[in-house]
C-alpha cells in the first residue's frame, strides 16, 4: 500500500508540472475575494483609404459638339484638253504647287493658227467687197436723185451692201472662234492649287473627249471639312448660326493634336433618316498645310460658352441606378455619397447644376474602394505615384 501511495503522489506531481507548463501558474483566489475582469481590447480603426480629390470651382466652360469628319479640297478641277492634237509640252511637275494662269501644257497649234489666218483672210476679202459696194451705193444714190439711174439698180446695190455687211460679221465671228480654238492649245491652271499625278505623257495625241484628262488640280488653301453630328444638335446650331458662324477646331483623329481652326459655313438642308445625323461643312485656311484631302479628323464646334458655372473634374462623376453621384469628402475626412444634377461635359470637367457646393472636395480617383462613411487620405497624383506633394498643395 505504501508503495502504491508513493506512485500516486508522483503521478500528481507530474500532472501539476505539466499543467504549470501549459497554462502557467494556477490562480487560487483567496476566500471572500472576486476574480478581476480581464481587459477588453478596442477593435482596430481601419486605415484611411488613399484617394485623389479636387475642389468644386467656378469657371468659364466652352461647350463643344464633337463629330468625325473627312477633309475635302475646297475646289477640285480635272484639266482636260478642249481641242484635239499632239501634246508637245508638259510644263508642270507632279505634286507641284501651281498658281492661277501658270502654264501646264501645250498642244500643237499649227493647224489652229492656219485656221485663224484663213478666217482673217476671208474677213479682209469681204471687207474689201463691202467697201466697193458702199461706194457704188453712194454713186447710185446721186444718179437716182437726178433720174440718171433706175430705182431698181439702187435697191440691188443697197441689198448687196447689207449682204456684205452680214458676211463681214460672220467673218468676225469665225476669226473669234479660230482665235479661241488656238487659245485652247495653251493649257493653264484655272486656280491656285496642287497638281496631282500626270495622266498623259508628252508626245501623245489627246482629244477633247478624253475621260481621264491631263492632271487634277486641288485647291487646299483654303480647305473644307465635311462632318456629321446627331440630329439633336440642329436646334442649337441654328440658334448659334443666327448670331454668327460658330468657330470650328479640327483635331487629329485621336483628338490629341490641333490641326487648324476655321468657321462653320454650311448646315445641310435635310437630316439623314437612316443614321439620324446631319452633314455640315467647315472652311479652314490651312496655312500650315496640315490638312489633306481624304484625311479623317475630329471636329469640335463651339456652340456656347457658359460663364462662371460650378464644375468638378469629369472623373468625379459616377453613374448608378439612381443616376449621377459623387463621393464628397467631409470635414472629418470621411466620405458621403451625394446625388448630382449634371450639366454638359467639356474639356475634362462636368458642369454641376445641383448636389455640390462651391469649394467642396470630391473624390476623383480611388472611388472603387470607398463606402459611405469610410475614412480617406487625400493625395495628389504626384503623391500617389511616390513623389511627395509640395507644401500647401491641395490634394
Amino acid at each position: 500500500m505504501r508503495k502504491l501511495l508513493w506512485v500516486l503522489v508522483l503521478m500528481l506531481v507530474i500532472a501539476a508540472a505539466a499543467a504549470v507548463r501549459l497554462w502557467g501558474t494556477p490562480y487560487f483566489p483567496l476566500a471572500g475575494s472576486e476574480p478581476a475582469a480581464a481587459p477588453v481590447a478596442a477593435p482596430p480603426r481601419p486605415a484611411p483609404i488613399p484617394v485623389e480629390a479636387a475642389a468644386a470651382v467656378r469657371r468659364e466652360v466652352p461647350i463643344h459638339l464633337m463629330g468625325l469628319g473627312n477633309v475635302q479640297a475646297y475646289n477640285t478641277v480635272t484639266i482636260r484638253p478642249q481641242v484635239d492634237g499632239q501634246l508637245v509640252q508638259v510644263a508642270f511637275t507632279e505634286g507641284q504647287t501651281v498658281r492661277s494662269g501658270d502654264l501646264l501644257a501645250r498642244i500643237d497649234s499649227r493647224s489652229f493658227q492656219a485656221a485663224l489666218d484663213q478666217a482673217q483672210a476671208k474677213k479682209a476679202q469681204d471687207e474689201a467687197q463691202l467697201a466697193n459696194a458702199r461706194a457704188d451705193l453712194q454713186r447710185y444714190a446721186g444718179l437716182v436723185a437726178h433720174q440718171y439711174s433706175s430705182q431698181q439698180q439702187y435697191d440691188t446695190t443697197r441689198a448687196q451692201v447689207a449682204q456684205l455687211e452680214a458676211a463681214v460679221q460672220g467673218d468676225q465671228a469665225a476669226v473669234a472662234s479660230a482665235r479661241v480654238q488656238l487659245g485652247y492649245t495653251v493649257i493653264t491652271a484655272p486656280l491656285d492649287g496642287r497638281a496631282g499625278m500626270r495622266l498623259v505623257d508628252q508626245g501623245n495625241i489627246v482629244h477633247a473627249n478624253d475621260p481621264g484628262g491631263l492632271v487634277t488640280v486641288t485647291q487646299v488653301r483654303p480647305i473644307s471639312v465635311v462632318f456629321t453630328l446627331p440630329e439633336d444638335a440642329v436646334p442649337r446650331l441654328l440658334k448659334t448660326m443666327a448670331i454668327s458662324p460658330p468657330p470650328v477646331t479640327v483635331l487629329s483623329r485621336d483628338g490629341k493634336e490641333t490641326l487648324d481652326q476655321g468657321q462653320l459655313t454650311l448646315l445641310d438642308n435635310q437630316i439623314d433618316q437612316t443614321t439620324g445625323t446631319i452633314r455640315l461643312k467647315a472652311t479652314l485656311p490651312n496655312q500650315a498645310g496640315l490638312l489633306w484631302p481624304g484625311q479623317f479628323v475630329t471636329v469640335q464646334v463651339l456652340v456656347e460658352t457658359r460663364q462662371q458655372v460650378l464644375t468638378v473634374p469629369a472623373t468625379a462623376v459616377l453613374r448608378g441606378q439612381q443616376g449621377a453621384y459623387a463621393y464628397v469628402i467631409k470635414a472629418d475626412r470621411t466620405v458621403e455619397v451625394r446625388p448630382l444634377t449634371v450639366g454638359p461635359f467639356a474639356a475634362g470637367v462636368a458642369v454641376i447644376e445641383k448636389g455640390v457646393a462651391d469649394g467642396e472636395l470630391v473624390v476623383t480617383a480611388g472611388q472603387y474602394r470607398l463606402r459611405p462613411g469610410a475614412g480617406v487620405e487625400v493625395k495628389s497624383p504626384e503623391t500617389a505615384g511616390g513623389k511627395p506633394a509640395k507644401s500647401g498643395q491641395p490634394g
